[in-house]
């Protein structure tokens, strides 16, 4: 069956709390995990809250990777969807997890768009 994409979520439990906390890095960690996985950035968009936390998006040709991150608790909530079927999600996933030192990572698999996927004609305005 065919799929337009793939969506990885995944719970990143007991991170290293000072990296959940930094913008930078995080910004840095995302756009290095869409490159590792092949993926063609196009837009970067990270916020950083008070007291603390970081939410994201780094948008790439094939989709998004998204981060909600929680200091406090050691967790942080991501996922990454890619369309098609060369970019392999769990490669920017992984590489995240590992970067944020996260002691577990639960995740899962989501196929977007199951087929049989057609193509239509399509007039834009």
């Amino acid at each position: 069956m065919d799929t337009m994409g793939r969506h990885v979520i995944a719970e990143l439990w007991n991170c290293n709390t000072e990296k959940l906390n930094d913008i930078n890095l995080i910004e840095q960690v995302f756009v290095n995990a869409a490159l590792k996985a092949g993926a063609e950035v196009r837009e970067v968009a990270f916020h950083k809250f008070a007291p603390y936390g970081v939410s994201g998006v780094v948008i790439i040709s094939e989709s998004h990777l998204t981060i909600h991150s929680f200091p406090e608790h050691g967790y942080a909530s991501i996922d990454v969807y890619t369309c098609g079927d060369i970019i392999d999600p769990n490669v920017a996933a992984e590489f995240i997890s590992d970067s944020l030192e996260a002691k577990t990572c639960e995740k899962v698999e989501v196929p977007r768009g199951m087929g049989p996927v057609t193509v239509q004609q399509f007039n834009a305005l």
